[in-house]
C-alpha cells in the first residue's frame, strides 16, 4: 500500500489515475486498500484515492465486485468531501436501475436504512458541495423503489432546498422528479 500512496502523493492526470485503476489487484493493490486509502489523513491522498476507486467501478467493475459490500458498509464514514463526491457517484451508479445483476443483487440484501439516513443528511447539509447532492438526489431516487417511503420525504427535502441550492440543484431536482414522476 505505500507504494501507491507514493504514486498518489503529488496531482494525477486523469490518464494516470485509469492507468492505477487498471493494474488495481490483489497483486498490486486491492480495492479494499482504496476504500481505506480514501480515509487517510491526508485530504488529497483521500480523494485521489476515491478518483481511481470511481474508475475502478467504471472501468474495471470485476475487481469492484468482490468489495461492494465493503464498500457500503464504509460508504456512511466517509467525510471527506472531496472523496465523497466520487463516493456518492458510486452510488449513484450502483443503485441506478442499469448496474449489473451482482450489484443489484448485493443491494437488494443490504440493509440500506443507514446509507439512505446518511445521504438525507448530507443533502440537507450546507456544508455540502452541490455536487455531492446532485448524486444524492439520484441514490434516494433509485432507492426508492426499495424503500417507497423515501418519495415523500424526499420531495418534502427538495421543496425546501430548491430555493437555497444553485440552478444547477434546481435542474436536477427537476430530473428527478420526472424520474419520480411526480
Amino acid at each position: 500500500m505505500q507504494s501507491l500512496i507514493d504514486n498518489i502523493k503529488t496531482t494525477l492526470s486523469k490518464n494516470k489515475v485509469e492507468k492505477l485503476a487498471s493494474i488495481a489487484s490483489d497483486q498490486t493493490f486491492s480495492v479494499k486498500d482504496l476504500i481505506d486509502l480514501s480515509f487517510y489523513k491526508d485530504v488529497q491522498i483521500g480523494f485521489r484515492a476515491a478518483w481511481i476507486l470511481e474508475n475502478v467501478y467504471s472501468n474495471h467493475q470485476e475487481r469492484f465486485l468482490p468489495y461492494t459490500a465493503y464498500f457500503l458498509e464504509k460508504f456512511p464514514l466517509q467525510n471527506n468531501t472531496s472523496a465523497l463526491r466520487h463516493f456518492v457517484k458510486i452510488l449513484a451508479f450502483m443503485t441506478n436501475k442499469k448496474a449489473s445483476a451482482e450489484i443489484q443483487k448485493t443491494l437488494t440484501e443490504y440493509n440500506t436504512e443507514k446509507i439512505v439516513d446518511v445521504v438525507f443528511a448530507w443533502l440537507i447539509d450546507e456544508k455540502i458541495p452541490v455536487a455531492v447532492k446532485s448524486h444524492c438526489l439520484n441514490i434516494l431516487a433509485n432507492l426508492s423503489a426499495k424503500h417507497n417511503w423515501i418519495i415523500e420525504e424526499l420531495i418534502q427535502t427538495m421543496n425546501f432546498l430548491v430555493d437555497k441550492e444553485s440552478i444547477a440543484f434546481f435542474a436536477k431536482v427537476k430530473q428527478i422528479r420526472k424520474q419520480l414522476k411526480i
